[in-house]
């Protein structure tokens, strides 16, 4: 077995004997105190319970470490620590790979005999194979094979039942095999398959329907035609987020005669109709743009208008009540823009009439109605393809074009806006020397300049709403328009959107179930939530408050799929970002009404309650603390101490203290959550705090199973073992960006050190009785003391904070290092019998820190340490350690020291000329300097002088105010001042104000003194003389006026022996 096996599998020894240990002693499972609650402080968090379609991957783990980390600390910190982990299973993501499963057994038999085309090997059972290996399996049977499922066992899951029964328990064994802090008494699965959390979910929408936040009505909504319904952000396989947007569909119309690709339509009204989100330009239109090689058709609405567009378009506007029957349409001809083009039009609000159809090849058939109106005054694009045209005769003959079309028109001033007049479009291709309509990048900085200033600063020059602001004239306008039949109103999605069905979706308006988010009160209170909450990071309280801004009525409803049914119309089912908002709650109780064991809540729990007996008044007492009356309490039939202790858990947990989440929620789930909690609880039981973190990247790389980029945890647990991943996943970074999982670092780095610690806990406790005791008499002593007790307070800010990089770094990485140079500074880094040089109580003192403080983030390896030195104890139940006061003096003379001794070390290895041993550097002198020089006092006045400490900024010319300071004898070391000045500036851009204080909390002498036979011994010298630089008749002068204040200079020479 090699090296590196040998050290995994240790790590999975330890693993599985903590995990066993924890389990006997049932050390996560917490409860509320019976009484004097208010006496035991506790800490609840959550993590969004994954979606089980499938196993856990490290994307999941990254973001639930952090909770699970949070939980370690705050145990730490004395507090009742509660991490509960639930399973989410409504809408239709499961019940869609159940179906297409069915459909595949149905059509290829089981196992199935698929299609030899579609195969990438001689046979299925090869084709499965090559597809596990590969991750790009598209069957669903494939996908199966490719999670390890046996494939005896795939034929069960064309049912969804199985799905909620398989992938809950393998997530739960793999989330403990992980080491995670779970009570799992308290978990669960989501659906009506759940009876004690379906009653939980119809008290939530039976109360939210009661305070009129549930509201019917007529909607656009993201929907899926194949589905028949709604498609909501999780029932995606991409477009996550996207909403509908709308568009104001011009109606231009086409001027009789009609050529002959049109002559069908003789003697209907056809229209072309241009898709814009601005109504209040149209009166500048000069022409219309098709794409000269796009497929269009001509669709009869419903009210006998004929449209030319795109059939995308058409499609979308089949779900919005354009056609007689929902979901139906077709064309009655089709043609290529090129046969539009040179159409007279009759275009709304325009100054021109006609118009005429041009080409334009940068038409977008994929967004809009591919029919784009031109208005060159205030659109760039606009501006520059018909400047095109006008100027391009070889342009105008490709597409035979007659000059009647075209050079008759030009821009007509229709806003006002300061800096760019009444012809912005004109003056911002100007601005930014746009020539063509091919200067993608000139165009798109001309673009965003002009339509923001348009919108915010313009001012209408044309029409009833001249003089007024281009924001009060907008939506006037497009209401003239649509009333009066010039326009229509028309919605499609912001980008695209696939169902996890395969499905392109539209934008249907349909009646719906709707949550009214972004009602002006219950926004008000979502707001005021926002700003009492702890969001870590200013990313995440912005982005929050960007989506409280234009969030509003959400559909909440579906009419299939797995979930909830609503209480008061059960042929709707609440879809999944509506039944996961406040399930927090339910955690505070699901271990006496489920308990363990029993995730789909077949069987009444602890309190042997049945699902029918939680009435919604129950809900009421045990989550709201609204009394029962007597009535009440006998038709539900439970005993009135067994609602006291379901009241009592709640009490006692709520408010959520944490919550964690992928930041991709945040204009989702987590707003969701937010307006949730505040419409149903008071405002002692809003939510604390959430932290929301980057996506995982792969060694660098997008995770993805279609690329083969992808590791599931149970495997990066049987690959590395569980401390070495959370290791990797704690290094991996804090911040909302991406952040990146290394392979490398797990298996090199993580491993490595973790299986070093653990020999060196062994090996040092072998010889700790003979270690030295007695005072800290030793300089190496003091200062590892000092750092020891500086890595408790800085640790412990750094988990506060949520900062689990940080806190690795300082509790494990900088501690290591920190014994390193204390072993040699003893010399107890030769053999295992030389660690009885070390300190006994630092040596302990050491280890049991080091062992509490990385327990949160690799608690196997810490529960073996701890349990040597403290036999039948586990470190789950320790405290943080306790920290004298920090000696700052000291930690500076340490950093010091190893600074000097690291710079000795470099320039003696630098030293050349010497080819004999007799001849190499064996002795050194150094010189200090104790006052600091005339020119550093200085720069430092000026520097203190000159800095903002709010910014951490200096003024540009610094520089030059340095240089104006300096008398006129000390402008000649200008070479040697403005490097000081750069390395101080930075340090002050870094670390604030301090950095501007020179003055030193040691003694140099004394440190270098004091470790005189350290120093000469690490670098092989005879003889070391310490100097101070003001000492006359120095033999190296001018290196001894180079000495600084903490940084000392040294020369190198030769020692004959005596």
């Amino acid at each position: 077995m090699s090296t590196s096996f040998a050290r995994r599998d240790q790590l999975l020894d330890i693993q599985r004997r903590a995990q066993s240990l924890w389990e006997s002693l049932k050390v996560f499972e917490v409860d509320a105190p019976v009484a004097d609650a208010a006496a035991v402080p506790k800490f609840i968090c959550s993590f969004p319970y994954p979606y089980m379609n499938g196993f856990l991957h490290v994307g999941h783990a990254f973001t639930f470490s952090k909770t699970e980390f949070a939980t370690g600390y705050e145990r730490l910190k004395g507090k009742n620590a509660l991490f509960p982990f639930g399973f989410h299973c409504t809408g239709m993501p499961i019940q869609a790979c159940a179906n297409k499963l069915k459909a595949e057994l149905e059509q290829y038999g089981n196992p199935p005999n698929f299609p030899v085309e579609e195969e990438s090997s001689e046979n299925t059972a090869m084709k499965s194979k090559v597809a596990a290996k590969t991750g790009k399996a598209k069957r669903q049977w494939d996908i199966l094979v490719q999670s390890g499922i046996s494939e005896s066992e795939i034929h069960k899951f064309a049912s969804a039942l199985e799905w909620l029964r398989f992938f809950p328990t393998e997530g739960l064994k793999d989330v403990t095999a992980f080491g995670a802090k779970v009570d799992w008494r308290r978990s669960f699965i989501t659906t009506s398959v759940n009876p004690f959390y379906d009653s939980f979910i119809r008290w939530q929408f039976n109360l939210l329907k009661s305070i009129e936040k549930v509201k019917f009505g007529h909607r656009y909504t993201v929907w899926s035609p194949l589905d028949g319904q709604a498609c909501a952000d999780h029932d995606r396989a991409s477009g996550e987020g996207v909403g509908p947007q709308e568009y104001t569909l011009i109606k231009m119309k086409v001027k009789e005669p009609f050529p002959e690709v049109l002559s069908p339509l003789a003697g209907k009204e056809v229209f072309l109709a241009a898709a814009t989100l601005r109504p209040e330009t149209m009166y500048g239109q000069t022409n219309c743009w098709i794409l000269p090689d796009g497929d269009y058709g001509a669709y009869e609405l419903k009210n006998g208008d004929v449209f030319v567009m795109t059939d995308r378009a058409a499609r979308n506007m089949a779900f919005q009540e354009f056609f007689p029957e929902f979901g139906k349409y077709s064309a009655l001809l089709t043609v290529k823009g090129k046969d539009l083009i040179g159409l007279p039009l009759k275009a709304p609000n325009a100054i021109h009439d006609p118009i005429y159809v041009l080409p334009l090849t940068t038409v977008s058939t994929t967004k809009g109605t591919g029919v784009v109106t031109s208005v060159p005054s205030d659109a760039p694009d606009d501006y520059r393809g018909l400047q095109d045209l006008k100027e391009k005769e070889k342009l105008r003959n490709d597409f035979d074009l007659k000059e009647e079309w075209i050079m008759p028109f030009d821009p007509v001033p229709i806003i006002e806006i300061a800096d760019l007049g009444n012809l912005a479009a004109v003056k911002a291709c100007e601005i930014y020397k746009v020539k063509s309509q091919k200067d993608k990048e000139g165009l798109a900085k001309a673009k965003e300049e002009v339509y923001k200033k348009g919108f915010y600063g313009g001012t209408m020059i044309i029409g009833e709403f001249s003089g007024q602001s281009v924001e009060y004239a907008k939506n006037r306008i497009k209401t003239q328009m649509v009333e009066s039949g010039d326009a229509v109103i028309y919605n499609e999605t912001e980008k695209m959107v696939i169902s996890r069905t395969g499905d392109e979706c539209v934008v249907a308006l349909t009646d719906q179930w709707y949550l009214d988010y972004g009602e002006a009160e219950w926004r008000a209170l979502a707001e005021e939530c926002l700003e009492s909450m702890e969001t870590y990071a200013l990313e995440t309280r912005h982005g929050f408050e960007g989506t409280l801004k234009w969030l509003h009525e959400w559909a909440c409803t579906r009419t299939f799929g797995l979930g909830t049914k609503l209480p008061w119309d059960p042929q709707w089912v609440i879809e999944s970002l509506s039944d996961s908002t406040i399930y927090m709650a339910y955690y505070t109780v699901a271990h006496l009404l489920q308990g363990a064991g029993n995730l789909e809540g077949s069987k009444p729990g602890p309190l042997n309650i049945q699902p029918s007996e939680l009435t919604d008044p129950v809900w009421s007492y045990i989550l709201l603390g609204k009394e029962l009356t007597d009535q009440q309490l006998s038709e539900s039939g439970i005993a009135r101490d067994s609602l006291e202790k379901l009241r009592n858990e709640f009490a006692y947990w709520y408010p959520l203290d944490l919550r964690v989440s992928g930041k991709d929620l945040v204009p989702n789930h987590l707003t969701f959550w937010i307006y949730n909690h505040v419409a149903i609880f008071p405002r002692a039981m809003w939510p604390k705090a959430v932290r929301a973190n980057g996506h995982i990247l792969i060694n660098g790389e997008k995770m993805s199973k279609q690329t083969g980029n992808f590791i599931t945890l149970r495997d990066a647990i049987d690959q590395y073992s569980a401390d070495a991943v959370r290791l990797a996943l704690a290094d991996a970074g804090d911040t909302v960006e991406d952040a990146n999982f290394s392979t490398k670092t797990v298996s090199d780095t993580a491993i490595l050190k973790l299986t070093t610690l653990l020999a060196l806990a062994n090996e040092g406790l072998a010889v700790v009785e003979s270690m030295r005791t007695g005072p800290l008499e030793l300089f190496a002593d003091r200062a590892f003391a000092a750092q020891l007790n500086d890595a408790v307070v800085r640790a412990d800010a750094a988990y506060g904070q949520m900062m689990y990089r940080d806190a690795l770094k300082i509790c494990f990485f900088e501690l290591q290092y920190a014994l390193g140079s204390y072993r040699v500074a003893v010399g107890a880094d030769k053999t295992q019998a030389s660690l009885s040089k070390m300190h006994k109580d630092l040596f302990t003192r050491f280890l049991e820190a080091q062992a509490i403080m990385l327990s949160p983030i690799c608690p196997h390896t810490c529960e073996h340490i701890y349990s040597m030195m403290h036999p039948g104890e586990t470190v789950l139940n320790a405290k943080w350690p306790v920290s004298e006061p920090v000696d700052d003096g000291l930690l500076e003379g340490a950093k010091y020291l190893d600074d000097v001794m690291h710079r000795l070390r470099v320039s003696k290895q630098n030293q050349k000329g010497a080819k004999k041993e007799t001849e190499k550097p064996n002795a050194a002198r150094m010189y200090i300097c104790e006052d600091p020089p005339e020119w550093q006092k200085i720069s430092m006045s000026v520097l203190r002088e000159n800095f903002d400490a709010e910014s951490r900024t200096f003024p540009n010319d610094l520089a030059k105010r340095v240089t104006a300071a300096m008398p006129a004898e000390l402008k000649k070391k200008m070479k040697k001042i403005m490097p000081f000045v750069g390395m101080v500036r930075d340090a002050a851009k870094e670390q604030g104000e301090p950095a501007l204080d020179r003055t030193l909390r040691y003694d140099e002498k004394e440190v270098l003194t004091e470790n005189m036979e350290l120093i000469r011994e690490q670098l092989g010298l005879v003889q070391l003389d310490i100097c101070s630089s003001t000492d006359t008749g120095a033999e190296d002068a001018t290196l001894a006026g180079d000495a600084l204040p903490g940084r000392p200079t040294f020369a190198f020479h030769v020692k004959e022996s005596s």
